[in-house]
């Protein structure tokens, strides 16, 4: 049978680790005199204590479990990058962005009702003509959200900038950039240049891993992005020779 000292004992353990015996204890467990024996008092505190245990290590287990998940969502998103996303292209076929991976992109949101547009269309196939051939690629995302610019279907921007301006860079399906809507590969777009398109022909370039490297809005010509786009393409074809 345990002494009086040692129930004692038992009530000062769980009151040092913050439990409290009316917590684990029935009423009738608070005074010693209500039991028959010590003894059962003993045995309910001995009973208190090993709840405490348990729920100490529900405790434990739930934390570790918490920061696993934490771990495994930092490394996930640190795994992302552009071309590990997929979206729709103009004729409705879900293409993967990994095929582009090892190439230079420029990304731009395009509209074809934009004041914009000529300049930007004209340029973004110059671009697509001159680099094209050497790992560089326009990938254009027809937008409609600014100034309600971009009305018509994938198929009638698809047949418009072919037929006007002679584009051969591939054109996806009209998407949201901006917004709660927005496609997730323009949500990493943001993300990772900290800018936001905020109108028509924003410019996002795009390295051989997916990475972003920068950001132009519509008022920077295409043309003053094209000795970072020669330069980051220079540099592919060097390692590309070094590798033979």
């Amino acid at each position: 049978m345990l002494s009086t000292h040692d129930c004692e004992w038992a009530a000062l353990f769980l009151h040092t680790v913050g439990l409290h015996l009316h917590s684990f204890i029935p009423l009738s467990a608070k005074r010693p005199e209500s039991f028959r024996s010590l003894s059962k008092f003993a045995a309910a505190a001995a009973s208190a204590v090993a709840a405490a245990a348990l729920a100490l290590r529900l405790t434990m287990l739930l934390g570790a479990f918490a920061v696993f998940l934490a771990v495994f969502s930092l490394a996930e998103s640190k795994n992302k990058d552009f071309y590990t996303f997929k979206v729709v292209n103009s004729r409705g076929k879900l293409v993967s962005l990994e095929k582009y991976r090892g190439s230079v992109s420029l990304v731009v949101n395009v509209a074809s009702e934009c004041g914009f547009t000529e300049e930007h269309y004209k340029d973004l196939q110059q671009l697509q003509r001159d680099f094209g051939p050497y790992h560089f690629n326009v990938l254009a995302f027809p937008c409609n959200q600014f100034g309600q610019q971009e009305p018509g279907s994938d198929r009638d921007i698809d047949s418009f900038i072919r037929r006007v301006y002679g584009a051969s860079f591939p054109l996806f399906s009209k998407i949201a950039v901006v917004g709660t809507g927005a496609n997730n590969v323009y949500k990493y777009l943001v993300e990772s240049s900290g800018k936001e398109p905020d109108w028509n022909f924003w410019k996002y370039l795009i390295d051989v891993n997916g990475g972003v490297v920068d950001a132009w809005g519509p008022k920077v010509p295409v043309k003053e992005l094209r000795p970072k786009i020669a330069e980051m393409v220079r540099q592919i074809i060097l390692k590309k020779k070094e590798e033979l």
